[in-house]
């Protein structure tokens, strides 16, 4: 039912009541005591609407094990939701979903847009960080980066940001011409399009999006400022285009996994719509500790549920979708790895694999700048009743959406405004949000210092911003995930090695120069925009000339954000590759009946938002693994 068909189910009641009123009794109504009257009955039964509507799974979980099953999934994050939800659609096939965490619906924020930072340093989130960093994360504490990642069902796609970008064309066919056969764009477009149940009106008719597939995908928009951004590409000589479209090069509006103003993830989308399926098993606060293998091949998995070990067996296949940090701990833990470093915890090798290399991630940066419109959100806007009530009545209102409004993806030479047949270098973000005033740090968790944070939080709300974030979508730097030790609940040692390679930092600062042009347009002009803008994140690089290179080399080093992409860990490739851990069927190497299906699977970081490619991920391993 549509937000419409509710306020007229809604309403009829309400006029009703004051018929009855006025003719039974005799009550006159002025025409301001009738709005108010309506009103307060009105939010009244549109809370009781509310409530009884909402959908509670927690009665439907499995709570009694059975001894196996045809296939375990592990991780029902963006890509393990859709595998098993696939896989039982055949009714023959016996499936079982094990997450280490706890219910979506156990934490009201998940569903709502832009309740993100409610969701970190929580029970849902691993909350990891990596290692202290050499060449970035000067200005984090211990120089080390926070990686918030999704313990509850949906995974990390419950606490992203709901970005909808399948990548770069190309990366697709790069992947394919390094050895993934069956990976190229020409393959993985019919999967992205087949989970999609795209919103957009301008888009249903397009070959290159999907209607009535699980995910639905739609354009928000949160502020005026949406058209702003688009102008100013436009003043550059680029396109406006559909960046999940037949080429990415361009500008484009956000398209995101919301729907009807609440977060869609792909756990919600494809698993939850089935839960009475009496061959889909879904099992939650299971924490899955290692593959069962014998004679090289997995027979089960072994984790901890109610703070006992238990056993659970699969008759076909074992597959991990535990995400780009936890697949490869479970591998690792289960004799799965690097001989030496296995070796050195005292873990039995069943498998020499360079699992846990590999590890690509994108590095953002958040460029501030000050604009004399109104439009751009505040934390007052953020958090007033009214804003709260637009939202719990009728699902809109800046809650209802990320402050994430629209994007583009360039050339670092930005001479090239058509796709020349490479992959993008720079995915430039847009935020229209008031960045930098003391009450904005309750929204922001970048994990920096206090005496940044005392720094950069010094703004006033008559000082209107807005952020542009130059992300880096192919770095040369790459990092490891290894174990610290050999007990499964120690969390595995993350370093990421962020710009260590001096190309990174150099494209990072082609990026930054391509927001200055932006900045420096016309459309940006007439907003008050100044290229000069110092904001309080200039002062930790204040040695250097304001806006030289040795400027922003500072910045990046000290700024560098992670944008939670991470990916890679588990990597695929041709048989003889010895940088791969999976084939492109994505069995692991030298192990029968076990695959991986998730990011760390993928060959390269595409150049983009990773959960569109992760469900991609799902999608088609579900179809492998149903072919034999």
């Amino acid at each position: 039912m549509s937000h419409y068909q509710n306020m007229y189910f809604l309403l009829c009641p309400l006029w009703l009541l004051r018929t009855v009123l006025q003719k039974s009794f005799g009550c006159s109504f002025t025409e301001m005591e009738t709005s108010l009257v309506s009103a307060l009955l009105f939010c009244v039964l549109a809370y009781i609407y509310k409530s009884t509507g909402k959908t509670n799974n927690n009665d439907v979980f499995t709570s009694n094990l059975k001894a196996s099953y045809d296939y375990i999934v592990v991780g029902a994050g963006s890509s393990g939701s859709v595998v098993a939800s696939r896989l039982s659609e055949e009714p023959g096939n016996d499936v079982i979903l094990l997450e280490a965490g706890g219910s979506d619906e156990d934490h009201p924020d998940i569903f709502t847009p832009s309740a993100v930072s409610k969701l970190l340093h929580t029970d849902v989130d691993w909350e990891y960080y990596t290692l202290p960093q050499k060449h970035s994360c000067l200005a984090q504490k211990k120089q080390r980066s926070y990686w918030p990642r999704g313990r509850v069902m949906g995974g990390t796609g419950s606490l992203n940001w709901m970005a909808y970008v399948r990548g770069n064309r190309h990366d697709y066919d790069r992947w394919a011409a390094e050895g993934c056969d069956g990976w190229s764009y020409k393959d993985v477009l019919p999967y992205f399009v087949k989970s999609e149940d795209i919103q957009i009106a301008e888009f249903k008719n397009s070959k290159y999006h999907g209607k009535g597939g699980h995910q639905p995908v739609s354009r928000p928009t949160s502020t005026s400022m949406q058209k702003v951004y688009l102008d100013a590409g436009k003043d550059l000589g680029f396109d406006i285009i559909d960046c999940n479209g037949e080429n990415q090069i361009g500008f484009c509006w956000h398209q995101a996994t919301i729907k009807n103003g609440e977060r869609w993830s792909s756990y919600r989308s494809f698993v939850k719509p089935h839960l009475d399926r009496t061959n889909l098993h879904v099992v939650r606060n299971i924490l899955t500790t290692k593959v069962i293998i014998k004679d090289k091949k997995a027979i089960g998995v072994e984790c901890i549920r109610n703070g006992k070990k238990v056993k659970v067996f699969a008759k076909k296949e074992v597959i991990l979708s535990a995400g780009a940090v936890n697949s490869p701990q479970i591998l690792m833990l289960s004799g799965i790895g690097p001989r030496k470093h296995l070796q050195e915890l005292g873990i039995p090798v069943v498998t020499d694999l360079p699992v846990g290399e590999n590890l690509q991630d994108h590095i953002t940066i958040h460029l501030v700048y000050s604009v004399n419109v109104s439009g751009v959100l505040t934390f007052n806007d953020l958090t007033s009743t009214w804003t709260a009530k637009q939202y719990e009545y009728f699902r809109t209102g800046p809650l209802s959406t990320t402050s994430l409004e629209a994007m583009a993806f360039v050339y670092k030479d930005f001479d090239k405004k058509k796709d020349s047949g490479d992959n993008s270098d720079i995915q430039l973000m847009t935020y229209s949000i008031h960045g930098i005033t003391p009450s904005m740090r309750e929204v922001n968790d970048f994990n920096y210092r206090e005496d940044v944070t005392d720094t950069i939080f010094t703004g006033t709300d008559d000082t209107r911003t807005i952020i542009l974030a130059p992300t880096l979508m192919h770095p040369k730097s790459t990092g490891t995930i290894r174990l610290k030790s050999s007990d499964p609940f120690d969390y595995p040692v993350i370093d990421p090695h962020y710009l260590e390679h001096p190309d990174d930092v150099k494209t990072l600062i082609a990026g930054i120069r391509f927001a200055e042009q932006l900045v420096g347009t016309k459309t940006f002009q007439s907003i008050g925009a100044d290229v000069n803008f110092r904001s309080p994140y200039h002062k930790l690089c204040s040695q250097h000339d304001f806006r030289s290179d040795a400027f922003w080399e500072c910045y990046v080093r000290h700024y560098g954000l992670t944008v939670s992409h991470q990916t890679t860990t588990c990597r695929m490739g041709s048989k003889d590759d010895p940088t791969a851990v999976v084939d492109p069927q994505l069995r692991v190497k030298g192990i029968s009946g076990l695959r991986v299906a998730d990011a760390s699977v993928m060959r390269n970081v595409p150049a983009g938002n990773t959960n569109a490619p992760a469900i991609m991920v799902g999608e088609k391993a579900a179809d492998m693994i149903r072919n034999g």
